[in-house]
C-alpha cells in the first residue's frame, strides 16, 4: 500500500488542453496562419521553454508569438460569460478525490503550471481542500521531465517518494515521476502515453473514475496506518 498521491493538474485533474488548443489554433488565425490539431500536439506535455520555441518557430517568429500569447490570455479566462469554469473537472477527478479523502490519504499537486494558477485553476472549481501540499512549476529549477517536481510535492507532505502513487496524463509527467522514485497510473488525455512509458506504468487507465476501485488496495484508511 501507498501512503500519498499526487497529482498533475492539466489534462489530468481539469479539462484544459482542449481550450487552450483551442486558443492558440484561434489566435493564429488571427495572423492568417493555419496552426493544426497535429501541429499544436508537438507541444503537449513540453515544458514551457520548449513549447514557446516550438509555438514561434510555427507561427513565423517571436513577434508573431507575443501577438498570439495576448491572444490567448484574453480567451483564457478561468470563468466564462455565464459564470462556468472554463477548464471543467476530469470525468471521475471528484469522485476519486473524495474517496481519497474519506480514506485520509494525504494528497498533493505537481504541476507544470504556477503555483498562482494551480490555486486559481482548483479554487474554480472548489478542489483546493482536497490537498495538503502543492508544487508549481514556477519554484522548480527544471521542468518535467526531470523529477524536481514530484520530489518538491513529496518533501512538502513529509513522504517518501517512494511511497506514493503519481497520477499523470502526459508521457514527460509520467518520466518525472518515475525518475522520482514513484509508481504512476497514467489516465490519457490528448495523448497516449508511448509503449515505453505504459511498460513501466502501474495503471494505465482511461479516467480517474476507475480508479476508485482500486483505492482499499492502494491506500489504507487513516485508521489502518
Amino acid at each position: 500500500m501507498f501512503a500519498a498521491a499526487i497529482f498533475d493538474m492539466d489534462g489530468l485533474l481539469i479539462d484544459s488542453e482542449r481550450p487552450i488548443m483551442a486558443a492558440w489554433i484561434e489566435a493564429a488565425r488571427t495572423l492568417d496562419i493555419e496552426l493544426s490539431h497535429s501541429q499544436y500536439m508537438q507541444v503537449v506535455g513540453l515544458a514551457t521553454v520548449e513549447s514557446q520555441l516550438i509555438l514561434a518557430s510555427l507561427l513565423g517568429g517571436a513577434e508573431a508569438y507575443d501577438h498570439a500569447v495576448g491572444h490567448v490570455r484574453m480567451q483564457l479566462q478561468l470563468e466564462r460569460a455565464d459564470g462556468m469554469p472554463l477548464f471543467p473537472i476530469k470525468p471521475g477527478a471528484a469522485e476519486f478525490l473524495a474517496a481519497l479523502r474519506a480514506r485520509g490519504t494525504r494528497c498533493a499537486v505537481a504541476s507544470s503550471s504556477t503555483s498562482r494558477q494551480i490555486q486559481a485553476c482548483l479554487g474554480s472549481l472548489d478542489l483546493l481542500h482536497h490537498f495538503s501540499a502543492f508544487a508549481g512549476g514556477d519554484e522548480v529549477a527544471r521542468a518535467k521531465p526531470d523529477p524536481a517536481l514530484y520530489l518538491l510535492a513529496a518533501e512538502r507532505l513529509g513522504v517518501d517518494p517512494a511511497d506514493c502513487i503519481a497520477f499523470e496524463d502526459s508521457e514527460n509527467g509520467a518520466k518525472a515521476a518515475l525518475a522520482a522514485g514513484m509508481r504512476v497510473v497514467v489516465v490519457p488525455d490528448l495523448k497516449h502515453p508511448p509503449a515505453s512509458i505504459v511498460e513501466r506504468a502501474f495503471h494505465v487507465l482511461g479516467s480517474l473514475h476507475e480508479a476508485v476501485p482500486h483505492l482499499p488496495r492502494w491506500f489504507p484508511t487513516a485508521a489502518a496506518v
